[in-house]
């Protein structure tokens, strides 16, 4: 792609997630998420192969749904209540439609079903920005509106961590795995937005931080099923015996990064005198450990078949820039101990 108008697309996505994080009115909230879409489209689409037209088409489709979910529900309150500001609405009804809304906008269960199939059409760089910066805006609108409707959130919540364990189980894809495996962190997010929406921010950094780490050693990998990821240890072995920590780290295990969110939510949840959700939740978990070990297991304890398909990808190194996989590697291990100062940050 020509490196003029990859830089307008790029600026186009930073300011439509600006112009939405900086709105307080919901046509400009509105305007902002359209940008982003439309900015992105020409990404998704550039390598020209049907998987990737047909993702950029479901994407399209999906997106324009919920955005006129949206723009119909911002109407509808306006209409109701007199005024546009987003943090103004008192009405449960349009609350409700524009929560369900940004639900589908970013994937959360049961509006899901177009993220795996999307991602699966993508490449790594660009389902990078799907998984990671698409999601900012519409959740800043979540946090905004701040729905008063508990129920909704908690269902959407452990319907997202169950859906999220479960269909990634399956799978031999790692683009569809990644897929499920962010409608499950959101969920998670959901689950505690009424309760502490600070402690969602936190989960939301931290999910960025590993996932981030993880599409980078796929694409350093040029990996997209499970069985390619076999050859890694010929190609970077020390990332290799670094991998299974960030997939480790994703599933939430202790002593990694990943623990700290989790750790908080479910003590949140308690709190709540949610111990029923905080169950659920704990262990529609160990469905998404399941399909990180079974990563790790075929990254570091399998051997790559030895023909001349398996062998050729190894022999071509990668111009990839390896500083931010490091830094982003580091601190997708080894912040766990920030865990006080990141409590201490969050209790107002």
């Amino acid at each position: 792609m020509n490196p003029y108008i990859l830089a307008i697309l790029l600026f186009g996505l930073g300011l439509g997630t600006t112009i939405t994080f900086a709105s307080s009115h919901w046509l400009l909230a509105w305007m902002g998420l359209e940008m982003n879409t439309l900015a992105i489209i020409p990404l998704m689409a550039q390598h020209h192969h049907p998987r990737a037209v047909e993702a950029t088409t479901k994407y399209f489709l999906t997106q324009a749904t919920a955005a006129a979910m949206l723009l119909f529900a911002s109407v509808t309150n306006a209409w109701l209540s007199g005024q546009w500001d987003i943090q103004q609405m008192t009405h449960p009804l349009p609350t409700t439609i524009i929560t369900l809304a940004l639900a589908l906008k970013i994937g959360l269960a049961p509006v899901h079903a177009w993220l795996p199939e999307v991602l699966q059409g993508l490449d790594l760089t660009v389902g990078l920005i799907l998984s990671t910066w698409q999601k900012l805006a519409p959740f800043v609108l979540i946090l905004q509106i701040n729905p008063t409707n508990s129920t909704i959130l908690i269902i959407l919540g452990l319907t997202s961590t169950l859906i999220g364990g479960w269909g990634g189980l399956n799978q031999t894809q790692l683009r569809k795995i990644l897929a499920y495996s962010s409608i499950a962190h959101l969920g998670w997010m959901i689950l505690v937005l009424q309760f502490s929406p600070s402690l969602t921010l936190l989960t939301l950094l931290t999910y960025f931080v590993m996932t981030f780490s993880t599409f980078l050693v796929f694409k350093l990998n040029k990996a997209t099923t499970i069985n390619t990821l076999a050859t890694s240890w010929t190609k970077a072995p020390i990332l290799t015996s670094l991998t299974p920590l960030i997939l480790l780290s994703l599933g939430g295990l202790p002593p990694l990064t990943g623990f700290m969110p989790k750790w908080l939510i479910l003590q949140e949840l308690a709190k709540q005198d949610l111990a029923l959700t905080a169950t659920v939740a704990a262990l529609s978990a160990l469905l998404s450990l399941y399909f990180y070990l079974r990563l790790s297991y075929a990254m570091t304890l399998t051997m790559s078949p030895n023909n001349l398909s398996g062998t050729t990808p190894w022999r071509l190194s990668s111009s990839q820039s390896t500083l931010p996989l490091a830094i982003s590697t580091a601190m997708a291990i080894c912040l766990l101990p920030l865990a006080p100062a990141a409590t201490a940050l969050l209790t107002p």
